[in-house]
C-alpha cells in the first residue's frame, strides 16, 4: 500500500520509543513560530489557504510535526467520530486481531440513539480484526462498545484514552465517550486531532485500517457482508475523487459536532494531516473539499513555505 514506505521507516523506532515509555513530541502550537536559533532573518510573507469555512482547521507535516497553517487550531470543539482515532491509538495495541469475542449483551448496552453501527450482534463471534475494520470502515459505534468492553469497561477505557491524550500532549482534549458520541463535555480540537492522527499513522496495524476501503464483515448465519470506508476523500464515492496519495485516516458527524475529517495522503516521501472541524459553508462534500484544498496547499508548498512552529516551539493557547 501507499503508506508502507512510510511504516517501514518509523514503526521500528516509535515502538522502542513507545516501550521506554516515552512520549510523541506534540505537533506545535499555531501561531507561535519556534525559537529563533543563530542569526535572525526575516521570515517571507506566506500566502495561507483560502476558501476555507471551517471553525477550525490545520495541516501538518507528519514526518517532522512542522504545522504548516492552522486556524483556532486549540479551538475546542465536538470531535465526532474523530475521536475514534484516540481510542484506536489507545486500545488497538492490547489485542492481537485473531482473538475471538462471543458479543454479550453487556458488551451493547449504552450504545447511543442514533448510533452510526457495523451490525455486530449479541451472542455472535468476531475476531477483533473484524472489529476493528467495523470502527474504522464503517464508524461502528456497536464494535467501538464491543472493544472497550474487552478492554475493562467504558468508563476505564475513557480514563485510559484521556491518559494518552495527557501523555501526548493533547491538552485540549476531554474524553466522556469512548466512540465519539455527543455527551456533555466532550471536546477536542484541530491540534489534538493531528496528534492523534501522527500518533497512529505510526502503527502498522493502525495505517492498514485506516486506509482500508472495503473489507468483508461477518454477518448472521455464517455470512458475511461487503463493507465499504464512509470516509469520501479515501474511496472516492458521493461525488467525491479519491484523493491522489490519500491513506486515511478517520471522518465524523453528529448533530451537534458538525462534519469533522482528519485525512493524511503522501507524495514524494512526504506525508502531510489536514484536520477540518466544523464547515459552515453548507456546501456539498464541504469537509472533504475543505481537507483537499489544505493538503493541496501543503505539498504545494512544503519544500519553500515557511513553517509556523517546530515541535519546540511554546503553546500559545489559541
Amino acid at each position: 500500500m501507499a503508506f508502507d514506505a512510510l511504516v517501514s521507516k518509523k514503526t521500528g523506532a516509535l515502538a522502542l520509543i513507545a516501550a521506554a515509555g516515552m512520549t510523541l513530541t506534540p505537533i506545535p502550537a499555531d501561531a507561535r513560530p519556534a525559537a529563533p536559533t543563530g542569526r535572525q532573518t526575516t521570515a517571507p510573507a506566506r500566502q495561507s489557504p483560502s476558501g476555507l469555512s471551517a471553525l477550525a482547521w490545520m495541516v501538518a507535516d507528519a514526518d517532522t510535526g512542522r504545522v504548516l497553517a492552522s486556524k483556532n487550531s486549540h479551538r475546542k470543539l465536538a470531535p465526532a467520530s474523530t475521536l475514534k482515532t484516540l481510542f484506536a491509538v489507545t486500545v488497538l495495541p492490547k489485542f492481537s486481531a485473531d482473538r475471538v469475542r462471543q458479543v454479550s449483551a453487556s458488551d451493547l448496552s449504552g450504545l447511543g440513539a442514533g448510533s452510526s453501527v457495523v451490525g455486530v450482534h449479541q451472542g455472535s463471534r468476531y475476531t477483533v480484526a473484524d472489529l476493528w475494520r467495523g470502527v474504522f470502515l464503517r464508524s461502528g459505534n456497536d464494535a467501538v462498545h464491543v472493544l472497550a468492553a474487552m478492554n475493562g469497561g467504558w468508563s476505564t477505557t475513557a480514563r485510559e484514552m484521556q491518559q494518552t491524550a495527557n501523555r501526548l500532549g493533547a491538552r485540549d482534549t476531554t474524553v466522556k465517550s469512548p466512540d465519539g458520541y455527543d455527551t456533555p463535555g466532550q471536546v477536542s480540537s484541530a491540534f489534538d486531532l493531528t496528534v492523534f492522527a501522527r500518533a497512529g499513522l505510526a502503527n502498522e496495524e493502525f495505517a492498514r485500517y485506516c486506509s482500508t476501503i472495503r473489507a468483508t464483515f461477518p454477518a448472521t448465519g455464517g455470512a458475511a457482508v461487503q463493507i465499504e470506508n464512509t470516509n469520501r476523500l479515501l474511496v472516492g464515492s458521493h461525488g467525491m475523487a479519491r484523493y491522489p496519495g490519500i491513506i486515511g485516516v478517520k471522518n465524523g458527524y453528529t448533530s451537534k459536532a458538525g462534519n469533522t475529517l482528519i485525512a493524511a495522503a503522501r507524495r514524494n516521501g512526504h506525508t502531510l494531516i489536514a484536520t477540518v472541524l466544523n464547515p459552515q459553508s453548507g456546501a456539498l462534500n464541504g469537509v472533504y473539499k475543505e481537507a483537499g484544498t489544505l493538503l493541496d496547499w501543503g505539498f504545494n508548498r512544503l519544500t519553500h513555505a515557511e513553517p509556523v512552529g517546530r515541535s519546540d516551539s511554546t503553546d500559545d493557547g489559541s
